[in-house]
């Protein structure tokens, strides 16, 4: 059997395959500059693969592709399913339509009177002098206000107007839109008009309702209201993606990280739970292999692609409840994980006085010059000048034929042109390798002011700290953060490179659930309180799988039996 885990993230998916079958170690073996295989007690191995997560010329999805690669499967032969045991992945599908702004249309149904409540929000002001206040952009393009309103004690003011509500509904299906999403004043606790409104929406034919009392039923209409929306906007894209990654998996058990570090089945990954799922993974997968090492005080690194992302350790995961994520306000349950626009993908540039290094990616597709697309100088190139990363040792996947090195040679021809500019507009000459070694200092700066974000600013004395580096660039500058910050430890696992994908295989199965109570705290209403948490634990145990028989797996996987773990949440 072949059980995989997969992360899709910016630039490379990562996938790394657990099996017992000797014919695919066998076919294998004849590439060995692409696949990296471990053998492991009781005749299984462990096969490490790297792919471009774009690259229309040669496949639709680089997930699948890694599927077929591993079985040695060629053109449009079916992938044979019942050789699959289970498949475990993270992806960036939702992630990457929320930064790009290119989800669902969607329409808004909210309480009469409160049309523009999620524009004016909180009113924060991050920039307290900025005198030019830019509003955040809307997810929702349409705003239906509904005639309804019930009192804060759950007396009926106005009932829903049935027919007005139809009428609405009838003319946004017409424009096209096919996802809404419904808050209403006081729902969370009385959410019958919701029900109602939900009701419609279904049979005059929406195919996504996001219901506020159901994605998050708590009180505050805003933080309420714009989880919601961001549901309605991302679940669409994901369900088609979710439905593509299956329809060619048809039987297999398939299973997606959420935000909060936590596996979920397929058909309940929603879009609320799905912003953090690539990074989650490369928490989990970094927490757990350091715990194994005997490290209890850990940051983690994780310097992929396009971004970095790091976060705090100290004996359990931190978690939020309210995050602010490409802009988007949401009250749901993730894992604190501090992300900057600083990769192996970030482009270089020279703005006629300093050097820049992003927040702009190359991504995958053109990716970095080396990657022979013709895309920018980045990060990796810089990497590749300095002669930190060779080619023979990087996969051979690109080229026109997805087989052939990273180009040094347009490496060195474009670092030469720009120390030349560099030269012409200031006058102050610089080696190529030079020239590349300040950008690579830029870019340690940035990351290592990152972590001071998430450790020295909060209180906690980073040097007592191991830097659990990862990612398909964390070993290149490493001990230049670890310098930087006075670190004494770095922790590299065999698998650094594809940590976030081995997380998917450490994780467990995990439900959340969360219920408002708004009383005062007294001894009297403590029987409250854990008849509700014993009523959330109830729903969360239901949506988990029926405990089977712990399969046996390799020793470094030891943690992937699907232990369900339910998280209950309570807000007093």
């Amino acid at each position: 059997m072949l059980k995989v885990f997969a992360d899709r993230g910016g630039t490379f998916t990562d996938i790394v395959a657990v099996t017992n079958n000797q014919a695919i170690i066998d076919g294998l073996s004849e590439h060995p500059k692409r696949f990296l295989i471990v053998p492991l007690p009781k005749g299984q191995w462990v096969i490490v693969y790297k792919l471009l997560s774009e690259n229309p010329e040669q496949y639709q999805d680089a997930v699948i592709q890694g599927i077929r690669d591993i079985m040695d499967l060629s053109g449009n032969a079916p992938i044979p399913t019942e050789a699959i045991e289970v498949v475990k992945m993270g992806t960036t599908v939702a992630t990457n339509a929320l930064l790009e702004r290119n989800g669902d249309r969607v329409a808004l149904l909210i309480t009469k009177g409160f049309k523009d409540a999620l524009l004016i929000g909180y009113q924060n002001r991050p920039d307290i002098f900025a005198r030019h206040i830019i509003l955040p952009t809307m997810l929702y393009e349409q705003v239906i206000e509904v005639s309804e309103r019930y009192d804060a004690n759950g007396k009926e003011l106005t009932p829903v107007n049935i027919e007005q509500v139809k009428n609405d509904l009838q003319a946004l299906l017409n424009t096209g839109i096919r996802s809404c999403a419904i808050v209403f004043m006081h729902s969370d606790r009385y959410p019958h008009h919701e029900q109602q409104v939900a009701q419609i929406a279904q049979e005059i034919g929406f195919t996504q309702i996001s219901v506020s009392h159901q994605v998050s039923p708590l009180m505050k209409l805003v933080s309420r209201g714009d989880t919601t929306v961001v549901d309605a906007y991302l679940t669409p894209i994901l369900r088609r993606y979710v439905n593509q990654v299956a329809s060619h998996l048809p039987g297999v058990r398939l299973m997606f990280m959420k935000s909060d570090g936590g596996l979920v089945a397929a058909e309940q990954f929603q879009g609320k739970d799905s912003i953090l799922s690539g990074p989650a993974g490369g928490i989990v997968g970094a927490v757990e292999t350091s715990k194994r090492a005997g490290f209890e005080l850990v940051i983690t690194f994780d310097m992929g692609g396009t971004s970095t992302d790091v976060a705090h350790f100290k004996g359990e995961y931190e978690r939020q409840l309210d995050s602010e994520i490409a802009g988007v306000r949401m009250r749901v349950p993730v894992l604190a994980i501090h992300t900057i626009a600083a990769g192996g993908g970030s482009i270089l540039f020279f703005d006629g006085s300093s050097y820049r290094v992003g927040p702009a990616s190359a991504g995958s597709n053109p990716g970095p010059a080396c990657y022979r697309r013709g895309g920018p100088l980045a990060v990796t190139d810089a990497n590749v000048m300095l002669g930190k990363i060779h080619p023979q040792y990087f996969p051979s996947v690109f080229g026109l034929d997805g087989n052939l090195p990273l180009d040094k040679d347009i490496v060195t021809q474009k670092f030469t042109q720009l120390a030349q500019e560099i030269s012409t507009v200031t006058g102050n000459t610089r080696t190529p390798e030079q020239v590349a070694a300040g950008f690579i200092a830029i870019a340690v700066d940035n990351m290592a002011n990152a972590i001071k974000k998430i450790s020295l600013q909060r209180g906690y004395d980073v040097t007592e700290y191991v830097l659990c580096c990862f990612g398909g660039a964390g070993g290149q500058v490493a001990c230049l953060i670890a310098d930087t910050l006075g670190m004494k430890k770095i922790f590299l696992h065999p698998y650094a490179g594809v940590l976030s994908a081995y997380g998917m295989g450490l994780a467990d199965v995990r439900a959340t659930r969360v219920g408002g109570v708004e009383k005062p705290l007294t001894q009297a209403l403590i029987p409250q309180l854990v008849q509700l948490m014993e009523f959330l634990e109830t729903q969360a145990r239901s949506e988990l799988p029926l405990p089977n028989p712990p399969t046996p797996l390799c020793p470094p996987l030891s943690r992937g039996d699907e232990r369900g773990v339910p998280d209950r949440a309570g807000g007093v």
